[in-house]
């Protein structure tokens, strides 16, 4: 078990002191909705559904806003939203890779909002499996580093099936394949640990050390992409060492 994602790192400290509550809590209410709609309005039958809740509830969403996201994925109550997935694949200053995942009911808007916010910033959209080919889809369960000692972690994820347990700083991640998210979430729960969140994400094979002017221009990219409605989700290929991290978290 190996690897120490820092663009990880940065990204939980950005959700957890971001300002705009209201665009992070309408990705959250997606999220709720679509679990429901495809899996039913019982979170104690629907892992998904559960996991969606788990979060909005770490992220101060309050109970209302997400019992309505229930009522109106699974059917309920009127007014959800016939939500479209589609992935864009694009490039980033630097040639980094960037998957997109967005939840929309506007597709036209989704891709010119796209493709304008990558344009202004020196990328591109890129070609179907030009870049996906470079990320493969894994688990990824946040556990905060106040409710476990790492080696007892480590221990648990691995007796579970985990393929790797990292110390973030703020938190620890563990990466599961895909199939076995939910055992390693629930062997986690089951010994008594506490998790942020348990998500499938896209993970890259390789990555690019960039310095730190071009981290500046991805990660200013990257928030640009995030703030969009469209947007769920941005996966990207990019790393860099401690000091420019560190350089980076300064200037936010």
């Amino acid at each position: 078990m190996s690897g120490h994602s820092k663009w990880a790192t940065t990204k939980h400290k950005k959700a957890a002191i971001d300002a705009k509550r209201g665009k992070l809590f309408a990705k959250l209410i997606k999220n709720i909705e679509i679990a429901a709609r495809m899996g039913g309005g019982d979170p104690d039958g629907n892992p998904t559904l559960y996991d969606a809740i788990v979060k909005a509830k770490k992220n101060s969403m309050p109970a209302d806003n997400i019992k309505r996201a229930v009522k109106r994925g699974s059917g309920e109550e009127a007014g959800a939203a016939n939500y479209e997935d589609i992935v864009y694949e694009g490039y980033a200053p630097a040639g980094v890779g960037l998957i997109i995942e967005c939840l929309t009911d506007n597709r036209n808007r989704a891709a010119a909002e796209v493709r304008s916010t990558l344009t202004k910033a020196n990328g591109s959209l890129a070609t179907s499996g030009s870049v996906s080919f470079n990320f493969e889809r894994k688990g990824q369960i946040v556990v905060p580093v106040d409710g476990i000692d790492f080696d007892k972690l480590f221990e648990l994820a691995a007796e579970a099936g985990a393929e790797d347990v990292s110390d973030e700083g703020e938190v620890y991640t563990v990466i599961t394949d895909p199939g076995d998210m939910i055992t390693v979430r629930k062997a986690l729960q089951d010994a008594g640990v506490d998790y942020d969140s348990a998500d499938l994400i896209m993970s890259p094979k390789s990555e690019i050390e960039l310095d730190v002017d071009d981290a500046r221009k991805v990660s200013h990219l990257v928030d640009n992409l995030d703030d969009l409605d469209d947007v769920q989700n941005i996966y990207s290929n990019w790393t860099a060492s401690d000091e420019v991290m560190a350089e980076l978290d300064e200037e936010e």
